[in-house]
This record gives C-alpha cells, structure tokens and sequence, in this order.
C-alpha cells in the first residue's frame, strides 16, 4: 500500500495529491496531514490591541468573537490577514510597518452593546425545574394530600430519588436475606446523613432526555482540589424522573466509560465539519496511548481516577477542532495546553509541537507572554489559547495581577 503525503516538502505533498486517492472515507483523515507542514511558525509579541476579552473563534472561521472588560459590549472580528508569504524566502523579507497592530490581522465588524444599568438583555423561559420538585404535578399533589403544611420535613424530589435508588442498589447486592439487614445498616444507614448533606456541584446535558449530575458536600464544593473530595456522579432521566446509574469519582466502571466513550461526555455541534474531527482518546489510537501511559506512571490508581473524574461534568463549547491538538499528528504537553478551552499557569519556556511521524522534529513552538522573559516570577501569571478551527493562526494571552494583558499573535510565515 503506498503511503500519501508522507514527503515533509510541502510542495510534494500538493504533487502527490494530484495523482493519489486515498481510501474511501479517510480523505478527510489525509488532507489533515498537511497540517504537517502548514504550522503558525512566527510570532509577534505585545501586539498593539484592544483591552478586549477574546474569547473563541466561531466553528466555521469567519469570526472572532470578544467582549468588552465589563461584559456589557460585544465585539466581533473577522480575520483578514491569516498568513505572511513573498515569492522569495520570506527570511530575508520584513514584515510590513503595520504588522505590530492587532487591526491588520483582524476587521472589527461589529461592536453591540448589550446592557447598560438595569437594562434586561434577554429573556428566559423556565421549562422544567428539578430539585424540589421532580415532575410539573408533584407540589399540587402535596398540597391536595395536605402535606405542605409540614414544612421542610420532606427531602427534596431529587433527593429521594437518590436515596431510593442507593437503597435499592445496595439491597439488591446481597442475596443472603438474613445478611440484607446488616448490609444495609453498614452500606446505607451509617452513611445516610452522608447522602442527604450531598448538594449537586455542576450538571450538563448528556441528551435531550438525560442529565449528568454531579454530587458532592457543601465543604467541596468550595475548595480548590475537588479531586481530593468524595463525589458522586448520576445519570438523571428528566422523563421518568429516575436515577438510571449512579457512581463514586473513584469508581473504575465509570472512568472505564469516560476512556470507551469520551466524545459522548461532549455535545459537539454536528452540523460543523470540523468539530467532528476533535482527537480523545476514544476515537484516537495516540491519544488513547498517551492515557495510558500517564495511568501507568500513576502511583495510585484511585487517585489517578479521581483526578480524571475532577474534569467531569464538561462544560458546553469548551474543546477546540483545530487540527494542531489531534494527537495523530502532534504531541505536545497536555499540562501545559490541550483541546479544552480554560486557563493554564503560564510557563517560562516555549510550548513545542512534536511530530508523531517524526518523533525528535519539533514541528514549531508556542509561547505566551513577552519575547523578552523579563516579568517577575514572583506574580501569579495564567494564559489562555485561541486556535483558528482549521488555518494556521493562534493567539495566546497572558493575563498578570495589576499588569496589562499580553496578547501574541502566531501566524505562517
């Protein structure tokens, strides 16, 4: 079988592809190769930009989206200039006079007021409460049966739903009925104030009919390392109003399901091509490799557990689909910057994009913050990356305590 696109030459590649066809239904899989060779190899620090909050380029690519520093404007941009090339080395060329501004690279199309005062921006419809009450009937019918006299002496809905289902699992775990009873003094009722102090931290939409709950103590919920603390993580049917499974962070048939199953945990939008293709560890060989290998290197396997878990429930638009974060292509330090979309402890050194096919080529670097490395190390410092969807073009954004932000622009040249 002939290999495609395997040449580093770029202009080989475009040769080759003249005349070979790739397999059915993996062209999609071999033009990605090219990003091979198609990489933001240049940066320009401290551009001369807006004091914007960027925030995410839209799934297409047209538009980049960001808001005023008081959240009451937003600004959208399109992107005008995605890369730098002459008909000579491009070395020996400078960049034009204007490149240091952020408006050469971005056309501000729009900027929208949202608010102002007590202005209402929005208006929201309430379709279904869950907590206290789990179906639309369940308070009628308390107040019809004379129960809402009593006050808070009932737990909430969603609150007995879990304790109903904890029971009955831990009932149906031993078939002895002569050791049942103990078994549930020791599994359920020893621990059952436990259960009823439990708060749900984060939910999320596995689909239009399932809800992902996380459950957890109120001391929890207010610390920093939350692996650290006991949690639990239910699957809610909003129809039935049932507790289909339920599990603790440091059970291993739940993570089992997170590393089989990862892209169900994420609600990608399909109708865009290229958030299809976002690279875990359940649709991709390397990445499922590089899992095993930190699973593997852990010294404990509950805690390693618990700290995968931490991540869960994700929040909604949180991955990006650019091709430089599929591990069958790149490899990079995922402590340092991945796919999920949050703030990151910035570093002091270059962020580099290995090769997989070649694993000592660094295919090129990132690096937030100054070209010059001069800032105090002593000041807390978090950064934050904005990757195109599919062109060669990134910003990344260092924000100090009480120092302006710092916004790098990396780009093909």
């Amino acid at each position: 079988m002939v290999g495609f696109f395997r040449s580093g030459n770029l202009a080989s590649r475009v040769f080759d592809r003249q005349f070979l066809s790739p397999r059915p239904g993996a062209t999609v899989n071999t033009v990605r190769q090219f990003y091979e060779n198609l990489v933001p190899s240049y940066t320009i620090y401290d551009i001369d930009c807006p004091d914007y909050s960027f925030r995410k380029f839209t799934d297409d690519g047209k538009y980049l989206v960001a808001f005023s520093r008081n959240h009451q404007d937003l600004i959208v941009y399109r992107p005008i200039w995605l890369t730098f090339s002459c008909h000579e080395e491009c070395d020996s060329h400078d960049l034009p006079a204007n490149a240091e501004r952020f408006d050469s690279f971005f056309k501000q199309l729009y900027s929208i007021s949202l608010a102002s005062s007590n202005e209402y921006i929005c208006s929201l419809v309430e379709v279904r409460r869950i907590g206290a009450f789990c179906r639309e009937d369940d308070e009628l019918f308390l107040y019809s049966h004379g129960q809402a006299a009593q006050g808070n002496s009932f737990l909430p809905g969603i609150k007995q739903r879990l304790l109903s289902y904890i029971f009955r699992k831990t009932w149906n775990e031993e078939p002895d009925q002569a050791l049942r009873v103990q078994h549930l003094k020791k599994k359920f009722y020893f621990h059952f104030q436990d259960y009823v102090d439990l708060i749900i931290w984060k939910v999320q939409f596995l689909d239009r009919r399932h809800l992902f709950i996380k459950f957890g103590s109120v001391d929890g919920g207010v610390t920093r390392s939350t692996d650290q603390n006991l949690a639990f993580f239910a699957v809610y049917n909003m129809e039935t109003t049932d507790i289909v499974s339920l599990y603790q962070n440091s059970s291993e048939e739940l993570y089992s399901l997170f590393e089989h199953y990862y892209d169900h945990f994420h609600a990608n939008p399909q109708n865009s091509s290229h958030e299809k293709f976002i690279s875990s560890h359940s649709n991709s060989v390397h990445a499922l490799d590089q899992l095993c290998t930190i699973k593997n290197k852990a010294s404990s396997s509950s805690q390693f557990v618990k700290k995968m878990m931490a991540s869960l429930p994700y929040t909604c638009q949180s991955q990006s689909p650019s091709p430089y974060f599929d591990l069958s292509i790149f490899r990079y330090d995922e402590k340092l910057i991945s796919a999920i979309d949050r703030h990151r402890h910035c570093t002091e050194h270059p962020i580099k994009f290995i090769s997989v096919r070649q694993p000592n080529v660094v295919k090129f670097k990132i690096k937030p913050g100054s070209d010059s490395g001069g800032s105090d190390s002593r000041a807390k410092r978090i950064s934050s990356f904005l990757f195109h969807p599919f062109f060669p073009l990134a910003l990344s954004i260092q924000q100090t305590y009480m120092q302006p932000t710092v916004v790098n622009v990396h780009f093909r040249r």
